[in-house]
């Protein structure tokens, strides 16, 4: 009968195992202890920087906020005295006493200008208002009296004629301005013999006869 060696598990020694979990203890708690102290000195970090920050800019704040330094005090200047203007008279001379003072000239005489305002020319006289009477006015009983400004030129010649006062009618009126600019002729204005231009007031009656 031949016996065969059969390999058998032979069970470590208990002191073996217990150094197995003991290690595997102290790397769990290595492993904690590490994690715990990253996690602190984060927390550390930030809580330093944090307020380091916070009151290096609420210290810059003050700083820029501070208020301005007062403006002196203002000093008004002295008051300044006027002083009179002093006068030195000199003492009279015995020629400046007896002196007699000089005859004026005397002033020239103020000449006044000669004028003459422009007046009707008999050789042309001018057309009465029965002449330029419209038509319609007579037949609608349209009458009164118009006072027309006139422009008369150095030759004589109406080169403006305003209304001056209306007779009521404006028909009346304007038949009166153009007949004063077309065909009215006066003796010109003159200032010391030399004709000017001059205006002068003309008035102009329509009245209907019966």
């Amino acid at each position: 009968m031949e016996l065969s060696s059969v390999p058998r598990y032979i069970p470590p020694p208990p002191n073996h195992r217990r150094l197995l979990v003991l290690a595997a203890v102290v790397a769990l708690q290595v492993f904690i202890v590490a994690l715990v102290q990253s996690g602190l000195a984060k927390m550390m970090v930030d809580r330093i920087n944090g307020p380091m920050e916070t009151r290096l800019i609420e210290e810059l704040k003050e700083i820029k906020e501070a208020p301005p330094p007062p403006p002196p005090a203002f000093k008004a200047p002295p008051p300044v005295f006027v002083a009179s203007d002093l006068v030195i008279a000199e003492a009279p001379t015995e020629a400046a006493i007896t002196s007699t003072a000089r005859p004026q000239a005397a002033a020239p005489p103020v000449v006044k200008d000669v004028i003459n305002p422009p007046r009707g020319n008999p050789r042309r006289p001018n057309t009465g208002a029965d002449e330029i009477y419209p038509t319609m006015s007579k037949r609608l009983g349209e009458a009164g009296s118009v006072i027309l400004l006139l422009t008369v030129n150095e030759e004589g010649r109406v080169t403006a004629a305003d209304i001056k006062e209306t007779s009521g009618f404006q028909r009346l009126d304007e038949a009166a301005q153009k007949e004063a600019v077309r065909s009215w002729r006066f003796l010109a204005g003159t200032i010391n013999g030399k004709p000017t231009a001059m205006q002068m007031q003309l008035k102009v009656t329509f009245k209907i006869s019966k």
